[in-house]
């Protein structure tokens, strides 16, 4: 190890179309949201108004994006026949919910998978608004919304399972046929074949738990609920312990190059979590990297809220990142090569970074490789502030 110092024109609103209702005088206009400078068509998800009629007065935009209506074609139909949406037993789910003549109590129905001609889902939920709790429906306000989000968020989450699944398999089937071995056969074996057999299920014992480890920190980064317990950290001293841990398993020492600008502010962060980003960084260096691996430890500048803090990057002289695959390196199962890895590291250490308040960057080191850069604040606990 070297160690270094230094100093259109389309309609826009059924007010201008639809007629209006009789026996409704203070009625607000229908193409209107009640808000200044506010246009239905503003709205990022479909918005359908139907009034006591049950004909459309109101369908925006995104209305007529997600359901492939032209605004002009659904206002003034009756609003079954200009939103004909069905259940996913294939029942009229209008006239399921009946709204115009169902409880005088009901309010409206909360959001659920429905069915477009065609069957293509839609996310939709109604408000019905009465003049008091009891009278009569004036208007139904139906919201649409698209399921691709929610789509991408379960395959997500299946694909983070079958992942998960796959990566445990190997090592459960090892653990699994060395312990039976060893039992069933446990007086054919020399006292050197057996310590190689455990510490093969001990290394893979190892391996499941940080597998575990991982998917239990993706569940708290995705709910927000990771804990960060803040405490003086020696980073520098860090960085030379995560050093030699790759040294004593057989990587060259002269192979890492540190240096530690002087005046570090003092870092309180959680120790655990900075091993795991260190560990990380280091590990893809070496693994996917080539030559030299930098690590450098410097106070942050320029940081735009004037916020002192420790900034450390992590380059290597390998191929680096190509161009195209920049905008991913912090998602799931994102993985630069086939080397090997479950592709989380990095959506981890994104994550972890956050968590303390910090920022993480990629791009090209000065030699062409990989090059991670983060930011932690000196986040003071709060008692100390």
């Amino acid at each position: 190890m070297t160690v270094g110092t230094d100093g259109p024109a389309q309609t826009r609103s059924a007010a201008r179309h639809a007629p209006e209702p009789p026996g409704h005088p203070d009625r607000r206009p229908p193409g209107g949201t009640g808000l200044p400078g506010i246009h239905p068509d503003d709205l990022p998800d479909g918005l359908v108004v139907a009034d006591e009629t049950g004909r459309v007065v109101c369908f925006n935009a995104a209305a007529g994006r997600i359901t492939a209506v032209p605004a002009h074609r659904a206002l003034g139909l009756p609003l079954d026949r200009a939103l004909p949406l069905e259940d996913l037993k294939g029942r009229r789910w209008w006239t399921l919910t009946d709204p115009y003549g169902g409880l005088a109590t009901r309010s409206g129905q909360p959001e659920r998978n429905l069915l477009l001609p065609g069957g293509r889902e839609v996310l939709v939920s109604a408000r019905y608004v009465r003049e008091h709790p009891t009278g009569p429906v004036r208007r139904v306000v139906v919201s649409l919304r698209g399921t691709e989000a929610r789509r991408r968020t379960e395959r997500s989450h299946a694909e983070l399972i079958a992942t998960v699944a796959h990566e445990l398999r190997s090592p459960l089937t090892s653990v699994k046929g060395f312990t039976a071995t060893l039992l069933g056969k446990w007086e054919r074996f020399s006292d050197d074949q057996k310590r190689l057999m455990l510490e093969t299920v001990d290394a893979d014992a190892g391996r499941i738990k940080r597998l575990i480890a991982e998917l239990l920190d993706i569940s708290r980064i995705d709910s927000g609920r990771l804990e960060v317990r803040r405490q003086p950290v020696d980073i520098a001293a860090a960085v030379g312990r995560h050093v030699q841990v790759h040294t004593t398993a057989g990587q060259p020492p002269d192979r890492f190059f540190v240096r530690i600008r002087p005046e570090l502010p003092p870092l309180w962060a959680d120790p655990d979590k900075i091993d795991q980003i260190l560990g990380n960084l280091l590990e893809n260096a070496v693994r996917h990297g080539e030559g030299t691996v930098t690590i450098e430890v410097a106070p942050a500048t320029g940081r735009d809220d004037g916020e002192e803090g420790t900034e450390v990057t992590v380059s290597d002289e390998g191929p680096g990142i190509p161009e195209e695959s920049m905008n991913r390196v912090f998602t799931r199962f994102w993985r630069g090569s086939k080397r090997g890895g479950t592709g989380l590291g990095l959506y981890i250490v994104k994550g972890v970074v956050e968590a303390h308040g910090g920022t993480i960057t990629v791009g090209r080191g000065p030699r062409g490789g990989a090059e991670f850069r983060f930011i932690l604040p000196v986040g003071l606990p709060a008692h100390l502030v």
